[in-house]
């Protein structure tokens, strides 16, 4: 069997190495082709990944960069259609719900190739964000569909998807609850993250208490406004409670920072308010996430992996497609309002009663979504027919 994954974000390249790590240990022949779009360029966000996560260099890299959603997808269709017709995959496998995973699925549905879609189902129910459209469109031309949730499963159902609709095509695909390939990782590397890395004597972490935070949405980071009143809520959690804000810095939210952000924070900033760092890598949020007393974040991922390391969540985001995290109570959704920002860190704030049921799997998602593309694979499924 021949998968072709495509990557192209730091999250996907995360989730990827979950399933490339299940691949070494799979009982059967299975070759692997890896396209990075090049949607994520800068080596913090990108590399860094790669080589800690030790996933196999890409066989491809599009080197697509930034650009306005129209012009980077239209560049992603034109490489991956490329590639597509030379691999010929049995299956085309994305993640999540960047432009990356928009234009793979465009390209390979048109060339029907059979579309495997994880972290399926996932729904903000906000159309204003450029990644609602993208998972949703991803979601309805795939053939097999692996949500991580059974939220993120019943909202497939909602839509029209059957249960076992075999065979499984374009037409009549396959939705499977498989469990978090996040999940997958941070069970995998939470008992060594701290001896592969420095960040917690680079920072002087010691056993002082500390909020971890971040932030890099669009609408976060380009409006004044919202941006302002985020760092201004920020600044005084952090002078009133003695808690050090650890902020590892998107490159978007440090660019519109010089930008955007009041002189008058900026001043209180330098004061040592809000602790920046460069982007963390993924073993160094496991290990800041694992010490952290709370999570601050507009992060999806982020916002998970505060749950898998039991700690309270303040979401600045509108809404979440992680409601199990809200309805579970260790979890808040505050938008950019300073109100609700300050009574949920008053709430969690040495909150001793919170409790963080299993929602995400057993640890072995990759697994299943191998055993499920090769059982799967049209050829199979062909042979079976005749």
């Amino acid at each position: 069997m021949k998968l072709l994954t495509v990557i192209g974000a730091r999250p996907q390249i995360i989730k990827a190495a979950a399933l490339s790590r299940a691949l070494r240990s799979f009982s059967e022949p299975v070759k692997e082709i890896i396209v990075h779009t090049g949607q994520h360029y800068d080596p913090n966000m990108s590399e860094v990944f790669i080589n800690e996560l030790e996933i196999p260099r890409p066989d491809y890299n599009l080197g697509v960069g930034s650009g306005n959603h129209g012009q980077q997808t239209a560049a992603m269709i034109v490489g991956l259609e490329e590639i597509l017709l030379k691999e010929n995959p049995d299956w085309l496998v994305v993640y999540g719900d960047t432009n990356s995973t928009l234009a793979a699925a465009i390209a390979g549905s048109k060339l029907q190739i059979p579309v495997a879609h994880i972290e399926a189902g996932l729904r903000s129910f906000n159309k204003t964000m450029p990644e609602e459209i993208n998972r949703i469109l991803c979601d309805h031309v795939s053939t097999l569909l692996f949500s991580p949730t059974p939220t993120g499963y019943n909202n497939l159902l909602k839509e029209g998807f059957k249960k076992n609709a075999m065979p499984f095509s374009a037409d009549h695909p396959g939705i499977f609850l498989c469990g978090d390939l996040m999940f997958d990782n941070s069970v995998y590397y939470a008992g060594t993250a701290r001896q592969k890395t420095d960040i917690y004597e680079r920072l002087s972490l010691g056993k002082a208490k500390f909020i971890l935070t971040t932030i890099h949405r669009n609408n976060n980071t380009d409006e004044p406004q919202r941006l302002n009143i985020l760092f201004r809520s920020l600044l005084e959690i952090a002078e009133t409670s003695g808690l050090r804000i650890i902020l590892p810095l998107h490159p978007r939210t440090k660019k519109m920072l010089e930008q955007n952000l009041d002189p008058e924070l900026k001043s209180r900033m330098e004061n040592g308010g809000i602790e920046i760092t460069e982007p963390a890598s993924f073993l160094e949020m496991i290990v800041l996430e694992q010490e952290a007393q709370m999570v601050i974040t507009d992060s999806g991922g982020v916002q998970k992996e505060a749950y898998f390391f039991k700690k309270p969540c303040i979401i600045l985001r509108p809404e979440t497609e992680w409601v199990e995290l809200v309805e579970n109570g260790s979890a808040r959704v505050c938008d950019a309002d300073p109100v609700r920002i300050k009574d949920a860190f008053n709430y969690f704030n040495g909150n001793k009663t919170l409790q963080y049921p299993a929602v995400f799997g057993n640890g072995h998602a990759a697994t299943f979504i191998l055993e499920q593309l090769w059982s799967n694979r049209p050829h199979a499924i062909t042979s079976a027919v005749l």
